[in-house]
């Protein structure tokens, strides 16, 4: 990995020389705009639209627009010279507990790696978080912003979390708030049991994209100049009448095992793990109301 940043994180009068790196990335499958005769790349060039020349990316500039449309060009240098102490700095504000963050929040994930003069007071604040259980609110620019963040740690490093502002969450504002709707307590109860029957412990690795592996054999497929066969279709269950008849009909299936399965299970009733045995995949009873509610199941180590 490359660093994209380098600064110091400032916690009390304490200072660490890091360097951040990019923590995730993104797998889709990238595609190039081109003309459908011939496939040849689609370019786009940028016109001026006063003089309708082409300018070199060079010669194009930051422009924000006023009201009456007027245009104020900043330069590199002007934002260069903004005065921001976060510049080059992830000043901890505050510590709070990691629960009353909402993840709504959440943006982009940084890895934090120490210079060799910070390695010490690196792991200093990385032990004294995991063992407080608590988050450190910080403040630190990045990108030519200004941005809210968090320092955790995670798998031995600290990771940095950019969090948006309150302002740019919007508010949901939608008509079916204002009604008055009724849960019924017997729904309500099925729901419940519902939930505790397909509850496990959260694996992340026994999911995988179905899109981007399905898009692959498509592009695998036209490589090799192969019929691409589609797999049959689903035949669509009876919608059922009522919502208290859908939820007893997700607890049936529920106990049979096939609600709530992981991708492999939904295959053939059963998922490999991590060993390459085979592991039934059976889902904990669900309870019709007034029986006594499922226990909750935890998945078995591979």
């Amino acid at each position: 990995m490359r660093s994209m940043w380098k600064g110091a994180v400032s916690f009390g009068l304490v200072m660490i020389p890091v360097k951040l790196y990019t923590a995730t990335e993104t797998k889709d499958i990238a595609f190039r705009q081109v003309h459908r005769e011939d496939g040849g790349r689609i370019r786009f060039r940028r016109f001026c639209t006063l003089d309708d020349q082409e300018v070199p990316y060079e010669d194009v500039a930051k422009g924000y627009e006023l009201p009456g449309g007027e245009i104020v060009i900043l330069t590199e240098e002007d934002l260069a010279d903004l005065p921001l102490p976060t510049t080059k700095n992830i000043e901890v504000v505050q510590f709070c507990p990691a629960e009353q963050l909402d993840p709504i929040l959440f943006n982009r994930s940084y890895y934090l790696e120490p210079e060799a003069a910070g390695a010490r007071a690196y792991s200093l604040l990385r032990e004294a978080l995991e063992q407080s259980g608590k988050i450190a609110i910080a403040q630190v620019a990045l990108r030519q912003r200004e941005s809210l963040a968090i320092l955790r740690a995670r798998d031995g490093v600290l990771v940095l979390e950019t969090l948006l502002w309150p302002d740019e969450v919007r508010q949901p504002d939608f008509s079916f708030l204002a009604d008055n709707i009724e849960v019924r307590p017997q729904e309500l109860r099925m729901a419940s049991s519902l939930i505790e029957s397909m509850t496990l412990d959260f694996d992340p690795d026994e999911y995988h994209d179905n899109y981007r592996e399905a898009l692959q054999e498509v592009v695998a497929a036209k490589v090799e100049g192969r019929e691409i066969v589609s797999p049959p279709a689903v035949t669509a269950a009876e919608e059922p009448s009522s919502l208290a008849d859908a939820l007893r009909a997700s607890l049936a299936a529920a106990k049979s095992g096939r609600l709530g399965a992981v991708p492999e299970q939904a295959a053939d009733g059963a998922a490999k793990g991590k060993s390459g045995q085979k592991k039934t995949g059976k889902a904990a009873a669900g309870a019709e109301p007034g029986e006594e509610k499922p226990a909750r199941r935890t998945r078995k180590a591979s």
